[in-house]
């Protein structure tokens, strides 16, 4: 079975030349996702009756294209070693975890958690997505499906944020998001805590935060060099946290209640 898998990642090693930034390849792949994303996630929010269902179907989705890129990253890319560095908890893959827990959620007395987690993936996912395709330089590889892989994963980032903001799921007020915040510090803890934990066996660094060398993200890697690595991300986290105010606000705007 081992065997088979390996077989299949290999045939699923397209090898090209890593796209650049702002590429043509970069610029017509969004040209084509975030307007889809966009097309979706308005169409099936005025015609879905189940909501967190879709989200479930988004984080299945997103769990196994993880887990092909994760075994790809493995047995192809790593040739059997593994690279903390892909480990799947960086702010972008939360919404993962999420999408999959969501249903544990929907009945009467936990609909508080529910819309905790829709505002959390309506502000940080469309943040990540966004962010992430606008510096796309963490999505260019040398193999074509691991390429495609990362600019899907955000544009499906996209659609679930304004799924949320569009179907009522994620909050609207400056409280909600406020009342969202402690799920936003506990991923921040347990981002830590791996970039802590495997730190002997590899160069983790989820949210980019890792207490060991400087942020790697654009502009926020000058403030650390200059102003020390912790105190860099903590302006990092700050700047994380008002980037999703700013989507909050701006999305309370657009779809009001």
């Amino acid at each position: 079975m081992l065997s088979f898998i390996k077989t299949l990642l290999q045939a699923s090693a397209w090898p090209i030349q890593a796209p650049e930034p702002y590429s043509a390849f970069h610029i017509l792949l969004c040209a084509a996702g975030i307007p889809l994303a966009v097309f979706l996630a308005r169409r099936l929010a005025r015609t879905s009756t189940h909501p967190c269902g879709v989200l479930f179907i988004c984080g299945l989705v997103l769990a196994v294209s993880e887990l092909y890129k994760q075994g790809f990253l493995y047995f192809v890319a790593g040739q059997g070693r593994y690279n903390w560095w892909y480990f799947p908890f960086q702010l972008c893959s939360v919404p993962m975890y999420l999408c999959l827990i969501l249903p544990l959620f929907k009945h009467t007395p936990h609909c508080r958690m529910e819309k905790c987690i829709c505002t959390f993936m309506q502000d940080f996912a469309l943040l990540g997505g966004v962010m992430a395709l606008a510096e796309p330089s963490g999505l260019m590889h040398p193999y074509l499906l691991l390429t495609l892989h990362g600019f899907l994963w955000h544009f499906m980032l996209i659609f679930i944020g304004l799924y949320c903001a569009m179907t009522g799921l994620g909050g609207r007020t400056p409280g909600d998001f406020v009342s969202m915040l402690p799920l936003f510090w506990a991923c921040v803890c347990i981002a830590t805590f791996i970039n802590v934990a495997s730190h002997p066996y590899g160069n983790a660094d989820m949210f980019y935060i890792s207490p060991y060398y400087p942020n790697g993200q654009i502009v926020f890697h000058q403030i650390a060099l200059t102003i020390g690595t912790a105190p860099g991300n903590l302006l990092y986290l700050a700047a994380m946290v008002l980037g999703g105010f700013i989507c909050h606000l701006s999305l309370g705007r657009l779809f009001p209640r």
